[in-house]
């Protein structure tokens, strides 16, 4: 059965850089299932995926216009060294999780730490960058009734 859109994926699967660096690696682990078209996965896996079958492997170098955009320079902010506790060692590189008005998450890079305030870059830390990810087919379901997924 091959993937098309909205099928349901068991799959492996390798994120890295091009140069060799692993963010993450399920391969040695449970494999993750998702249903595409619903936004768990960047724009450019899902399109890698298609035609896909159980049992293909395949890497895939994707551009950051289908993975995680372009830095957006809006998206820099200063922010008020009081508004972060003493629980962090701030250092240019570290990245912490920000909670939203929405109580949403958001991942901000610490650019650079002064006196009274601190540069925080608030794209995707993959923005910019062209992602490299192997894939593993485990299963492929296109059965349009099954909602069940693990993730």
């Amino acid at each position: 059965m091959k993937i098309s859109r909205n099928s349901i994926v068991t799959l492996h699967h390798r994120l890295g850089l091009t140069d060799g660096t692993v963010l993450e690696d399920t391969f040695n682990d449970e494999p993750l299932t998702y249903r595409l078209g619903s936004g768990e996965l960047a724009q450019g896996l899902e399109l890698a995926l298609i035609g896909l079958k159980e049992g293909d492997r395949q890497t895939l170098d994707i551009n950051p216009d289908l993975a995680f955009g372009f830095p957006e320079d809006d998206m820099r902010h200063s922010l008020d060294r009081s508004d972060f506790g003493p629980q962090y060692q701030l250092e240019p590189g570290l990245i912490i999780e920000f909670s939203t008005p929405s109580g949403e998450t958001l991942p901000g890079t610490i650019l650079e730490v002064h006196a009274d305030s601190v540069l925080v870059d608030f794209n995707h830390p993959l923005a910019g960058q062209v992602v490299r990810y192997e894939v593993e087919i485990v299963q492929v379901d296109n059965d349009d009734d099954k909602d069940d997924l693990v993730n």
